[in-house]
């Protein structure tokens, strides 16, 4: 089981086009953009051995493709789980697509006690 050692918080939207997974997608990118911490070398680990786990809450789960998630990280083990959660805010134009907003918990972890050592 991993070790978590950093957690980190993002926000994202789709103001127009009512896109939940491009929502999500934002939301990574906005935590990651808050780290700047090279966590793998601080520890002696590699990139690749990071497991990491990103819940992810939006009004519609069902709608967010987790792969897309996924291919936003170039390393590491990511598990995505996405629950209910976020808001949808109508538009006052009310073309029928709400403003979506998705919130995520990045963790980051590692395997502390490896075979290896």
């Amino acid at each position: 089981m991993a070790q978590t050692l950093l957690v980190e918080f993002g926000m994202g939207s789709s103001l127009r086009r009512g896109d939940y997974t491009q929502a999500a997608k934002r939301a990574v990118q906005d935590a990651l953009w808050h780290n700047s911490i090279n966590l793998a070398e601080l520890f002696g680990f590699d990139k690749t051995d990071m497991q990491i786990t990103l819940d992810v809450g939006v009004q519609k789960p069902e709608e967010v493709d987790a792969d897309v998630l996924r291919a936003v990280f170039p390393y590491g083990e990511v598990t995505v789980n996405v629950q209910r959660g976020g808001l949808d805010v109508p538009r006052p134009d009310g073309d029928g697509h709400p403003t979506i907003m998705a919130n995520v918990a990045l963790s980051v972890g590692f395997e502390m006690e490896r075979e290896d050592a």
